[in-house]
C-alpha cells in the first residue's frame, strides 16, 4: 500500500472539556482505528504536527469567485503558513479550519471553504482512478456549525465537464451525520444518514473507494456500502477533507469551526 499522507493528531481532546490527553492514555495506539502519536506542540504551526507535503490549502478570502490557495511548500513546518481560517488551536494542538458565512467562494459554489485539497507529492493536482483501492480516514470534531459543514469529500477531477462531487460527508448541527452521494456527475445528491454525535465531541470517519465501482463508509466502527452509478467511470477523482461550510449570510462571525486529530490518506 502507498500512503499519501499520515497527519497525525498528537493528542485527543476530552470530549466535553477540550482538555488535552496524551496518546499514552491508549494503550492500543489507535482510537478509531486512527494511529496516534505522541502528544502535539501546540506552539507550532499545523505544518509542525502534520505531514502537509501532500496538500494544497483553499481559504475562503481573495478575489470574487477566485480564492486564495496556499501551497503545499507554504504549508509545511513548523514555522509554515497559518492565520484566522486554519491554524494550530493553542489549546490542544487541533489542525483547525474556519469558514465564515461571508466569504470568498469558487465559481461553482455559494459557500466558503477553509479546506485541504489532495496533491501529489511533485507538486501536481491528485487525480486518480476509481479502480484499486482508495481511503481517507480522520479523527476530528466540529467546535461550532451554522447549519451543516462537509468535513469529507470524493471530488471529480479529469474526464469531463462536470465540476460535482462524487460524495460529501456532513455534520449537521443537529449531531446528525449525513453522507451525500451524487446520483451522476450532472448532479442529484442523495443524502444517507450514517451517525450522530453531540457537537463538540470526537468521532472518527474512513471514506474508501474500490473495485472502482464501491464506496465504503465507516463512521465510528459501523460501515455502511454504496455503489458508483457508471456514469462517473470516465472521471478521475481527489479527495478534500477540512470545513466546507454549507450556509450563507453577510456574517463574518458565524460559521463553521472543525478541528482535525488526524487525517491519512492511502491508495493501492
Amino acid at each position: 500500500m502507498r500512503v499519501r499522507a499520515l497527519l497525525t493528531f498528537l493528542a485527543i481532546p476530552a470530549l466535553l472539556t477540550g482538555t488535552a490527553i496524551s496518546a499514552e492514555a491508549f494503550p492500543s495506539a489507535e482510537v478509531g482505528g486512527i494511529a496516534m502519536a505522541p502528544l502535539a506542540d501546540p506552539g507550532v504551526a499545523p505544518g509542525g504536527n502534520f505531514d502537509l507535503s501532500v496538500w494544497q490549502l483553499q481559504e475562503p478570502v481573495g478575489s470574487p469567485g477566485s480564492p486564495t490557495t496556499i501551497s503545499s511548500s507554504r504549508l509545511q513546518g513548523a514555522n509554515g503558513f497559518q492565520d484566522s481560517y486554519f491554524y494550530t488551536d493553542t489549546r490542544d494542538g487541533a489542525m483547525t479550519f474556519w469558514a465564515p458565512e461571508k466569504g470568498v467562494t469558487t465559481p461553482n459554489s455559494n459557500y466558503a471553504r477553509s479546506e485541504l485539497r489532495e496533491m501529489n507529492k511533485s507538486g501536481s493536482a491528485a487525480n486518480w482512478s476509481l479502480s484499486g483501492t482508495h481511503k481517507l480516514s480522520a479523527t476530528l470534531r466540529v467546535v461550532s456549525v451554522t447549519s451543516n459543514v462537509c468535513v469529507g469529500q470524493v471530488h471529480l477531477g479529469t474526464g469531463g465537464s462536470s465540476t460535482k462531487p462524487l460524495l460529501e460527508l456532513y455534520y449537521h448541527s443537529n449531531g446528525d451525520i449525513v453522507l451525500g452521494t451524487e446520483n451522476s456527475p450532472d448532479g442529484g445528491q442523495t443524502p444517507h444518514t450514517v451517525g450522530h454525535v453531540a457537537i463538540g465531541k470526537t468521532w472518527t470517519y474512513t471514506i474508501g473507494i474500490s473495485g472502482g465501482n464501491t464506496i465504503n463508509l465507516t463512521v465510528n466502527g459501523t460501515t455502511t456500502h454504496y455503489g458508483i452509478p457508471s456514469s462517473f467511470n470516465q472521471y478521475k477523482q481527489y479527495f478534500k477533507a477540512g470545513s466546507y461550510n454549507q450556509s450563507s449570510s453577510d456574517s463574518t462571525t458565524k460559521g463553521a469551526r472543525v478541528a482535525f486529530y488526524g487525517l491519512t490518506v492511502s491508495h493501492s
